[in-house]
């Protein structure tokens, strides 16, 4: 093998992240971001504009801390894909991002839909024509800090438990909402869940009903209700036995000759009870139907017989009408959701939030947000197709992936007259993808 000779150019510029130029359409052609963050935040200097894009930019690289903008002070590429004049120093990405935390938060929440609806982006539905809404909080481990909010998860470690809502298949990014970490999920949720309902309306249109799918956590009738009362929308909410007797669940089934067995996994036996039950909330009367589960199992997964039946109770309150079992298949892809959590918590790096203020972490949750839309749509355009590169078939692609294949792709800065050119290696496998998505967000 012969050996290379390692040198450093003085003249050529190349970058390794050239999918920021789409991250910059994305940001500046199909957001009104911008402007009104120098509207609502107007500064000497540094136009706040550029202190959002610069953290735009270095989220859709999967760099959430405030430090590594310095790396980027002195990329000329950095500053010509974003559209930025100056790229800050991080004591003045920080500074800034504290100081106005709260006013630019609104309206960079907007701006994660408003790219979805501007981008024309498609809103893919389930097979029975609903469009997915799917609401649910996960905890982000903070431990061994003294941030502002952090505090005991539900899952046993210190952090926040923030709340999030993503629409259709893709799983677009409605709303990221920041919690301490011990607010309970039902806290502060209808308010939530009016914008989140209001936002998909907008993407969808008046005509596309919405399935809200929404975990145990949520089962109050007030949130019932709250569905009720919506327009084309249907819903399942898991339903909190709380402390529901499950062997005077189970002996009403046998009761009412409910149980059967499953012949393909010997000792398991399940009853499926449907009920309609009356509430009574201001004045008005409301019906809500019920999907109980009971399952008994006399063998374990191993196989070893139980001396004692194990039995166990879950349900689901839906406004659908169709059979028990395709209700519980349209929940049960509900869990798809922890997957665009983790793809946020992982692949963007935001777990561990950067401020030891809780409305800065606010506002950088929000700009994640923003950052997992405009991945999701750069992989939606390029990486589904003929012309992406070389990858298994699938409905979207994780944000990683949108990384690695197009935002992480080298080429060479070039400068020839007054244009700016990218040029890629003939070698290169996402060439086509991201000539495609450019020319698309371009246009």
């Amino acid at each position: 093998m012969k050996r290379f000779r390692i040198e450093r150019s003085g003249r050529d510029t190349v970058t390794s992240h050239s999918g920021l130029a789409l991250a910059g359409l994305c940001v500046n052609r199909h957001t009104e971001l911008p402007s009104r963050a120098n509207e609502l935040a107007p500064c000497a200097g540094i136009p706040t504009a550029d202190v959002v894009r610069s953290c735009v930019g270095l989220l859709t690289l999967g760099q959430s801390d405030f430090e590594a903008v310095t790396g980027k002070r002195e990329d000329a590429y950095f500053r010509q894909a974003l559209g930025i004049g100056q790229v800050p120093s991080a004591e003045t990405l920080r500074q800034r991002c504290d100081e106005h935390a709260v006013v630019l938060l609104p309206a960079v929440v907007d701006a994660t839909t408003e790219l979805v609806r501007r981008a024309k982006a498609p809103v893919t539905g389930l097979s029975t024509g609903h469009v997915p809404l799917d609401c649910d909080v996960t905890p982000m481990d903070n431990s061994k800090t003294q941030k502002e909010g952090v505090s005991r998860t539900y899952k046993g470690c210190d952090g926040y438990a923030p709340i999030g809502a993503y629409l259709g298949i893709e799983g677009w990014c409605l709303e990221l909402e920041l919690r301490p970490g011990s607010q309970h999920s039902q806290k502060g949720f209808l308010p939530f869940l009016r914008r989140v309902l209001y936002r998909a309306r907008r993407l969808v249109g008046p005509d596309r009903a919405l399935l809200v799918r929404l975990d145990s956590a949520h089962d109050a009738l007030e949130t019932r209700v709250e569905l009720a009362e919506a327009e084309a929308t249907d819903w399942i909410v898991k339903w909190n036995p709380r402390k529901q007797d499950v062997e005077a669940w189970w002996r009403r089934a046998e009761v009412e000759n409910r149980i059967t067995s499953d012949p393909k996994r010997p000792g398991r036996r399940e009853a499926f009870l449907d009920e309609t039950i009356g509430h009574a909330q201001e004045g008005r009367s409301y019906t809500f139907r019920r999907i109980v589960r009971i399952v008994e199992r006399t063998v374990d997964r191993k196989g070893q017989p139980l001396l004692l039946p194990e039995r166990e109770i879950e349900g689901w309150w839906t406004s659908l009408d169709l059979p028990a079992s395709k209700v519980l298949a349209l929940y049960a892809d509900h869990a798809t959701a922890e997957q665009f959590h983790s793809e946020l918590k992982t692949d963007l790096d935001i777990e561990r939030l950067p401020s030891g203020k809780f409305a800065t972490n606010s506002l950088m949750l929000a700009l994640a947000g923003l950052a997992y839309n405009i991945l999701r749509l750069i992989g939606q355009i390029g990486l589904l197709g003929d012309w992406a590169p070389v990858r298994h078939p699938a409905k979207r692609r994780r944000l990683r992936t949108v990384m690695q294949e197009l935002m992480y792709l080298a080429a060479r800065v070039l400068r020839t007259g007054h244009r700016l050119v990218l040029r890629f290696a003939a070698h290169c496998p996402g060439f086509a993808a991201f000539e495609l998505v450019y020319g698309r967000l371009a246009a």
